[in-house]
């Protein structure tokens, strides 16, 4: 209980001191933002702060936080390490400088944004790269939501599955006030009071069970040579920790602030908030299976829904916690699939420079889009859920170099750039040796791709130091 509870208080002072202190090297001022300059009444649409922070939250919150930390969690209690230095040191600031180089961009979509920084070529990488993690999104937070529907209500997936598919051909038509300004509230409600729900029946005990205390070693099952911590545990926790995804969310309500300097509770508090669920189901997965080895057999046995479900019920009761798991676990997956593909609608516009005032402009995106969505999730889950994790974490690695960029030529004289810099690099070469090595991957052995994933971080480290600190010494 210690450890979970000094991981707690760290998320939150992290948010108050290592927040303010990103804030203060961006430097927010009072000039006018994207939604009162260019009121378009569809995309850009001034919103009441709360509502911009309670839609963040369920844009970027989706299965990561509960499925990502679930998985994490089966590696042992140093998964709350990961959780909170991520969440701190590479989430918040990859979300806060997202968010805010959008801002000062005109609300510009994320690949417009790195393009600008990081050149052409990089340019179309990343527009290409971002419509492809988008609907692979879109995709995971379909098939997810609609298993989960199908186990609590007996409803087959395949009546389910284009019911939510109608949903989201709504929600990325709709202007953004229509149908997700409206009930995105309501849902994050029942986000935040799930997971303070579940932390308070872990305290309290109830049903008997012991939260573990802290220890670094590797608890896996399949023991540390078949699943080492590095990279495996870093890829899987994605979004809990820090993920390339929610920088494709962030200029949606960059679109949205009436103020710069509404951004550090905005973008760096819906981080720490989501941080903070992964927390809590990180928790909750050692705790209520009561080791390592219980969790990980539920999870082959009846699926991450199905372990959500039976948590939520032990901890809250048949009553709330049923009610709580459909909600939460179902409203938020599907709150983040929405937006995902209006997202890459927003992308392609971006791309193209097709306005989007008019209905039949948008319609001219959202069909193919979803239309390939809706073939994607007749997939294995599990197939697409590895894949999204590694595109994910590698799209957040490209936004952290552009933030370094970005603060290095605006803050000239400064060090401002080694706030994004080192978590870039960090994220670099756990990218790399990831993909060297996993399943989906080249299945490299760790003898090779640990020193090629090594080598490929300092390699980014001496690229961006040679084109910006040491270019300017010539």
């Amino acid at each position: 209980m210690t450890a979970f509870l000094f991981a707690l208080c760290a998320l939150i002072v992290g948010y108050f001191v290592y927040g303010k202190i990103v804030e203060h090297v961006f430097g927010p001022t009072d000039r006018p933002t994207p939604a009162l300059r260019h009121n378009d009444g569809v995309d850009y649409i001034p919103l009441p702060t709360w509502k911009v922070f309670m839609i963040q939250l369920l844009n970027i919150a989706g299965l990561g936080p509960i499925f990502g930390a679930l998985g994490g969690a089966i590696w042992g209690p140093s998964v709350y390490l990961w959780i909170v230095f991520g969440t701190i040191f590479a989430g918040g600031v990859h979300d806060y400088l997202s968010g805010m180089i959008s801002l000062r961009e005109d609300g510009k979509s994320i690949s417009e944004v790195v393009g600008n920084h990081m050149g052409s070529t990089m340019l179309f990488i990343m527009r290409v790269f971002s419509v492809v993690l988008l609907v692979l999104v879109g995709t995971v937070f379909m098939t997810g939501p609609a298993g989960l529907l199908s186990h609590l209500t007996g409803v087959a997936v395949t009546y389910v599955l284009p019911c939510v598919l109608l949903y989201y051909f709504l929600a990325t038509l709709l202007p953004i006030d229509t149908l997700i300004a409206r009930f995105y509230p309501i849902f994050g409600a029942c986000l935040i009071i799930m997971a303070l729900g579940i932390m308070a029946g872990m305290l309290l005990g109830v049903g008997g069970h012991t939260m573990p205390e802290m220890t670094l070693e590797n608890l896996h099952p399949l023991g540390p040579d078949k699943m080492p911590i590095w990279p495996l545990m870093f890829i899987t926790v994605a979004c809990g920790a820090v993920s390339g995804f929610h920088s494709t969310q962030s200029p949606l309500m960059a679109r949205c602030l009436k103020d710069e300097r509404l951004g550090r509770p905005v973008f760096y508090g819906a981080m720490v908030a989501e941080g903070i669920i992964a927390l809590i189901w990180a928790a909750a997965g050692i705790t209520f299976y009561d080791s390592t080895g219980g969790l990980a057999a539920a999870m082959k046995a009846g699926g991450a829904g199905t372990v959500v479900n039976d948590i939520c019920i032990g901890f809250m009761g048949t009553g709330i916690g049923s009610v709580l798991a459909m909600l939460g676990v179902i409203a938020c997956p599907i709150t983040s699939g929405d937006t995902a593909f209006r997202s890459a609608r927003l992308t392609l516009a971006d791309w193209l420079g097709v306005p989007q005032e008019k209905a039949a402009k948008r319609l001219l995106f959202a069909v193919p889009l979803l239309t390939v969505g809706g073939i994607l999730s007749q997939m294995d889950f599990n197939i697409v859920w590895r894949y999204f994790s590694w595109t994910n974490q590698t799209l957040a690695m490209i936004v952290l170099w552009t933030g370094a960029v970005y603060l290095y030529r605006t803050k000239v004289g400064s060090k401002a750039f080694i706030i994004p810099m080192v978590p870039a690099t960090f994220m670099s070469a756990v990218t790399s040796t990831y993909i060297l090595q996993a399943p989906e991957g080249l299945k490299l052995a760790t003898s090779i791709s640990y020193p090629i994933g090594i080598i490929f971080a300092v390699f980014c480290l001496a690229l961006f130091l040679k084109k910006t600190v040491l270019n300017s010494r010539d």
